[in-house]
C-alpha cells in the first residue's frame, strides 16, 4: 500500500513507521523533520509544516494514497484542512483521536466504541471530540473515507508511563524512587488503568489500513491488561530494583494545588483517575488475530533500561521535586492537626 503519515516519529507513530517500512509498504512521512535521523532509509520524507497548505500541495503534486494517517491533528481547523488537502486523494483517512474523549465522569468503567463522548475536564479531549464529529459528518454527507482510532495510554522506551509527573518527563519520579523518597500516587492507588506498548498498538493500527470494515468506523486499540496504579508504580520500582514508598493523595486535591503547566485537572481528573476497562472486541473482529502481547512489567523494564542508558533523558526538575515534598508535608500536617 501507498501510505502517508502526517507525523510519524512520535511515541505511537514511530512504531507504525518502523513496522510499515519493514513490511515493504510505499511509506511517506510528512513532518517538520525534527527526528529525521530516526526514520528508516526506505521511507519518503517530506519536510514541511502541514499547516502550510500550498507547500504541502507543491510537495505532493498529483500524489494519491491508499491511506493518509493524521497523528498531529488536535483541533477542528486542522482536520478541515486535511479534508481540503486529501479529498479524492486517498481511499482512507485515519484520524488519531483519544480514549480520553470518553464520558467523564465515567457512567461505567467498561468502555466500548459506543460509550458516549464527553469530557468537561479537559479541553484537549473536547477538541478531539469536535474533530471526530466534523469527520463523521464529512463521511455521512460527502463520503469522506474516515476511520477513527482512539488510543489510550500508549508508551515506548523513551518515557515511563506514570500518572503524576512534570511536563519534562518521568525521570524526576524515577529519581525520587532511586533516592528512597516517597512518590505521589493519586487516590488510594486502587483504580484500574490500561497501558499499551507502542509496537502492540502498531499491529492493531496497521490491520485497519486498507480494511473495508474500518471505513466510517471508530476503534479503540489497547492492551487487555488492567493494573491498579499501585501495581503500575510497583512495576516501575521493580524495574529500578528498589522498594517504593507510595504516598496517596486525593486526586481533586492534587489537581487543585498543582502548578498550571501540570494540568492535573485534565490529565488526572479528566483521564487517569477514572477506572477504565477497554473492550477491544470490535478491533479483533476487524483485525483477526490481534493481541497485545507485551505485559507492563516487561515493557517498563525496557523503558527503565533505555532511560538509564541515555543520560539525555535524565532531566531533573527541582521544582517538581519540591512540589511533591510540599504536598506530602501539607497532608502530614493536616493529619497531625486533626488527630
Amino acid at each position: 500500500m501507498k501510505i502517508l503519515i502526517i507525523g510519524g516519529t512520535g511515541t505511537i507513530s514511530s512504531a507504525i513507521t518502523r513496522q510499515l517500512a519493514a513490511s515493504g509498504h510505499d511509506l511517506w512521512l510528512l513532518n517538520r523533520g525534527t527526528r529525521k535521523a530516526e526514520v528508516p532509509a526506505n521511507v519518503h520524507q517530506i519536510i514541511a509544516d502541514i499547516d502550510d497548505e500550498q507547500r504541502v500541495l507543491a510537495a505532493l503534486p498529483g500524489e494519491t494514497f491508499d491511506a493518509v494517517c493524521e497523528f498531529i491533528g488536535f483541533v477542528p481547523e486542522q482536520v478541515e484542512r486535511d479534508v481540503r488537502l486529501f479529498r479524492n486523494r486517498t481511499r482512507q483517512y485515519v484520524y488519531i483521536s483519544s480514549a480520553s474523549a470518553y464520558n467523564k465522569p465515567a457512567r461505567s468503567p467498561y468502555i466500548t466504541e459506543g460509550t458516549a463522548l464527553a469530557n468537561p475536564y479537559w479541553q484537549y479531549s473536547r477538541n478531539k471530540i469536535a474533530c471526530e464529529e466534523l469527520l463523521m459528518k464529512e463521511y455521512r454527507d460527502n463520503g469522506f473515507p474516515v476511520t477513527i482510532v482512539r488510543p489510550s495510554h500508549t508508551y515506548c522506551e523513551r518515557s515511563v508511563p506514570l500518572s503524576i509527573h512534570p511536563p519534562k518527563g518521568s525521570w524526576p519520579v524515577l529519581k525520587r524512587m532511586l533516592d528512597g523518597k516517597p512518590v505521589l500516587v493519586h487516590g488510594d492507588g486502587s483504580s484500574l488503568w490500561t497501558l499499551t506498548w507502542n509496537d502492540d498498538f502498531a499491529r492493531g493500527f496497521i490491520g485497519l489500513l486498507g480494511n473495508p470494515k474500518a471505513i466510517g468506523e471508530a476503534f479503540q486499540i489497547t492492551s487487555d491488561e488492567n493494573l491498579t496504579w499501585n501495581q503500575i508504580y510497583e512495576c516501575v520500582a521493580g524495574a529500578l530494583h528498589v522498594t517504593p514508598t507510595l504516598y496517596h493523595v486525593a486526586s481533586d486535591f492534587l489537581a487543585a494545588v498543582c502548578p498550571p503547566d501540570y494540568d492535573l485537572t485534565g490529565n488526572l481528573i479528566g483521564d487517569k483517575a477514572a477506572t477504565v476497562v477497554f473492550d477491544c472486541s470490535k478491533l479483533k473482529r476487524a483485525v483477526p488475530g490481534f493481541q497485545a502481547t507485551t505485559r507492563f512489567d516487561e515493557g517498563v523494564r525496557r523503558c527503565v533500561d533505555y532511560i538509564l542508558a541515555h543520560p539525555e533523558l535524565q532531566v531533573d526538575d527541582p521544582e517538581f521535586d519540591q512540589w511533591c515534598d510540599r504536598v506530602i508535608e501539607a497532608q502530614e500536617r493536616a493529619k497531625q492537626q486533626i488527630c
